[in-house]
């Protein structure tokens, strides 16, 4: 018995020791490592990276950019299923220890000893796991492990454990640049974690472990047998019961790449607001969690989209067909999965679908459409290819001479009502049945245009990019020629140039002999330069109306020489153009100009706001991650009342419009605008840059391209509405084919040619290649408004004018119209018309 005591005291004695020794090396320890232990405080007010995420006007998705897929979630907006999946599959006690799991800790010691030194995987909580993935290296040494235990107790004594897990669980890498659960159940489910079901809350907490080799998409039967084992483990600490267990083993696992669901397809935008996002917050604006606001409307994007791609197919038809995208020998044998094969290089270009042509004969062709569906096509579906067979000499009939088995080509679904837009390309293949049945369509032959084209959409009065699209497809081409390119505008520069002419006394009805020149040409010593109209024909003397609404050339040189180069080139910089963008000679009057979309869109807006300056912007607020507002633009505005307002505010008294010597002062006109702003409590106001009456005629003057018989835009007239103007354009040899036009509440401007500068063809005038674009998309853009135009300013009267003469008629004449000019001009024409009324009629003529 005395023995035993001693020996029980021996124990005891040894224990002591061992626990006093214990204590010692871990109080040495801890004063070793101690200074290496980093400060947890900042896991209270830890900022994840996140991407740039670029939203419309009304807040759908343009463009996501970063390289990190992350969307940080609240611990109470995670579902149950998936907190418990992932405490299944990491750790089950998390909740009931205090930092280290004692068992497996001493479980992954025990390995290491009958590993012979080596280290091995297993034995960290997840308060561990957080320590080393937001404090640590990967690497795995004994000292970094010493550092991780202290780091998590220090974590587990400054958080709770719900902010413990919901770091976790937004933290991690899950495979394919997916960090956090609900990046994981978007990119590989297509769901909110909401939404998720048992199976798949088990198939994403599967992926913590090694989550570049076992993920939902790699290496399928990997995943299979963790996420049952996750379900195991669930079931085993009744997290769900059996039934639920049962049921979710059952479930096969459908995960799928899941891009982020851009709602606005708007690349060439997006791409500008990036740039922008960069200069204005760095490097971190693609990981810091912004959102920007763009100022695009969804709805007014998708009908430019559809307007500009449409109708440039149109133009691209009229130039036949091209032939097959490239030829293959079928595969033997034909079944989907070869098929696919062979169409694996060609993507999905703007609602073109690569296809490949299996079977054909004299009536349709049997096409196989990538994706797995087999069409056929009509020889209705593809008419407007049949010159190609004249071409090719293809010898066969029908169908036959445009196709041959193995072709691939391009093919667009179409809707059997051509009143009804078609689906997106996401959408074209997800229709059930009774959906098809419903909105009937079929698919047509296509190729991808040649050409391209550009639109710009703002809005007047502040110069918001209401639409932008910069070419046919931005995957096919980045390059966005709706701000980068410069090309002539032909004769869409003209209204330019008439306001300067207004601006030195002409008016609506000058008359200007439309007759032939020849000038000495500074390129050619010697030589001359001999301009001509585009139909070849000199109509005469007319009025500066009829010349602007049927575009003669002849008649813009004249009137452009006759008020001076140097003038008009340092006036028409008031619209916004570079000086150096205008050519310092009469060419100036054919548009050569080289300008953008965007120029030609801010330029026109004067006309459409009542001659204020605005400058396009499109970024209308920048939120920081927390859904602050760091940047709201503040954009300078059209005051199209400015004299009213001060009237009523009794800065000023009723006083007739300027007149047009006061008119060339932009200082003068800006006397009001500038009046407003030192007393304005509101936005700022634009500068105002050429008269209001000026602006007026221009517009008036514009409203006849559109109203005239013989107006270039006199298509416009289908569109139903008296509130639109505008100007057509076409460049040398039919390069650029250009429309520009607005009403009060709109400005558009459409652009159309070739990026290498090649001849859109023969007689393709702006009026052929533009104009449709810009009637497709204003067309349903104004569809439901009221007509809005601008009002008549002060200073401005109608009179009856002789045609001929284009002075006010005298009494008994018929030979009359009705005109309208500014005060004074119809003073000093009334004057000119007594002096000449007993002497022939008059004309300047130059």
């Amino acid at each position: 018995m005395r023995i035993l005591k001693r020996l029980t005291l021996i124990g005891l004695i040894v224990i002591l020791c061992f626990i006093v020794l214990g204590v010692i090396a871990g109080a040495v320890t801890y004063w070793l490592v101690e200074p290496r232990v980093p400060s947890v405080a900042s896991l209270k007010d830890v900022q994840m990276q996140e991407p740039l995420r670029i939203l419309s006007a009304d807040g759908k998705l343009i463009a996501e950019y970063g390289e990190m897929r992350r969307r940080p979630v609240q611990i109470q907006n995670v579902p149950d299923n998936l907190k418990d999946a992932v405490l299944a599959a990491e750790d089950a006690d998390f909740y009931h220890h205090s930092a280290i799991d004692i068992t497996s800790t001493l479980r992954a010691a025990i390995q290491v000893v009958l590993h012979h030194g080596e280290k091995v995987q297993g034995g960290s909580t997840i308060t561990q796991q957080v320590a080393r993935n937001f404090f640590l290296s990967p690497q795995k040494t004994y000292t970094r492990k010493i550092i991780e235990i202290f780091t998590s107790f220090r974590i587990e004594h400054e958080l709770t454990k719900d902010q413990i897990l919901q770091l976790y669980l937004n933290k991690m890498f899950l495979g394919h640049r997916t960090y956090g659960v609900a990046a994981a159940a978007q990119y590989y489910y297509g769901k909110t974690i909401d939404q998720l079901s048992i199976a798949e809350c088990a198939a994403i907490a599967s992926s913590f472990q090694s989550p570049s080799v076992v993920n939902p998409i790699d290496h399928k039967d990997r995943l299979l047998a963790r996420r049952n084992w996750v379900l195991g483990q669930m079931l085993s600490h009744r997290f769900i019961d059996r039934a639920q267990y049962e049921q979710a083993i059952a479930t096969p696992d459908d995960a799928a790449p899941h891009e982020p669901p851009i709602q606005v397809d708007a690349p060439y935008l997006a791409e500008m607001v990036r740039q922008q996002a960069l200069q204005r917050l760095g490097n971190q604006a693609l990981t810091d969690g912004y959102v920007i606001r763009t100022t695009i409307s969804s709805h007014l994007q998708d009908l430019a989209n559809h307007a500009l791609r449409s109708r440039l197919e149109d133009y691209d038809h009229r130039h036949g067909y091209r032939g097959p995208t490239a030829q293959v020998t079928l595969p033997d044998p034909v079944t989907p999965a070869a098929l696919d094969q062979a169409l694996s290089n060609y993507n999905e270009v703007s609602g073109l679908w690569p296809a490949i042509v299996t079977r054909v004969n004299a009536n349709d062709a049997s096409v196989y459409v990538q994706g797995g569906q087999t069409i056929k096509l009509a020889i209705a579906d593809m008419k407007w290819a049949l010159g190609y067979a004249r071409k090719a000499k293809t010898g066969g009939k029908g169908a036959a001479s445009i196709l041959q088995p193995g072709d691939i080509i391009r093919v667009r679904e179409v809707a059997d009502n051509p009143s009804v837009a078609p689906a997106k390309p996401a959408q074209a293949k997800s229709k059930t049945a009774e959906q098809a049945a419903a909105d009937p369509k079929h698919w047509e032959l296509e190729q991808i245009p040649a050409a391209q084209a550009a639109m710009v959409v703002l809005s007047p009065d502040d110069g918001a990019v209401q639409a932008l699209v910069g070419g046919f497809n931005f995957g096919l081409s980045k390059f966005n020629r709706a701000v980068q390119t410069a090309r002539q505008p032909g004769s869409s520069f003209k209204p330019f140039i008439y306001s300067a002419a207004f601006s030195r006394g002409y008016t609506p009805a000058s008359i200007i002999n439309d007759a032939p020149i020849a000038l000495p040409d500074p390129s050619k010593p010697g030589g001359l330069w001999t301009p001509q109209n585009d139909d070849g024909k000199f109509r005469g003397p007319m009025r500066l109306r009829e010349a602007l609404a049927q575009s003669v050339n002849l008649v813009a040189i004249r009137l452009l020489d006759a008020v001076g180069v140097r003038y008009t080139r340092d006036y028409v910089t008031r619209f916004g153009f570079p000086l150096d963008a205008i050519p310092a000679n009469l060419s100036m009057a054919l548009g050569t100009a080289s300008v953008s979309p965007m120029a030609m869109a801010r330029g026109y807006a004067v006309f459409a706001n009542g001659g204020f300056l605005i400058t396009p912007y499109y970024i209308a607020e920048i939120d920081n991650r927390d859904g602050k507002a760091i940047y709201k633009a503040d954009p300078l505005r059209a005051c199209r009342n400015c004299e009213a307002r001060l009237l009523d505010e009794g800065k000023t008294t009723a006083a007739p419009a300027q007149s047009e010597s006061a008119a060339g002062d932009p200082g003068a006109m800006n006397d009001t605008t500038n009046a407003l702003n030192e007393s304005a409590k509101g936005p700022l106001l634009a500068p105002r840059v050429i008269d209001p009456r000026n602006d007026f005629l221009i517009t008036s003057l514009m409203h006849s391209v559109i109203d005239s018989p013989l107006g270039t835009g006199a298509a416009v007239k289908k569109l139903g509405r008296s509130d639109l103007a505008g100007k057509t354009g076409t460049s040398n040899d039919y390069h650029d084919g250009w429309f520009c036009g607005f009403n009060n509440d709109l400005v558009t401007t459409v652009w159309v040619g070739f990026d290498d500068f090649k001849s859109l063809g023969h007689k393709e005038f702006g009026a052929e290649t533009a104009l449709p674009i810009w009637m497709a998309f204003m067309g349903p853009a104004l569809q439901g408004k009221p007509e809005a135009s601008l009002p008549m300013p002060p200073g401005i009267v109608t009179a009856t004018i002789d045609r001929t003469t284009g002075l006010p008629a005298p009494p008994g004449d018929t030979n009359t119209m009705t005109e309208m000019f500014t005060i004074e001009d119809l003073d000093r024409l009334r004057e000119q018309a007594k002096q000449q009324q007993n002497q022939a009629p008059a004309y300047d003529i130059f």
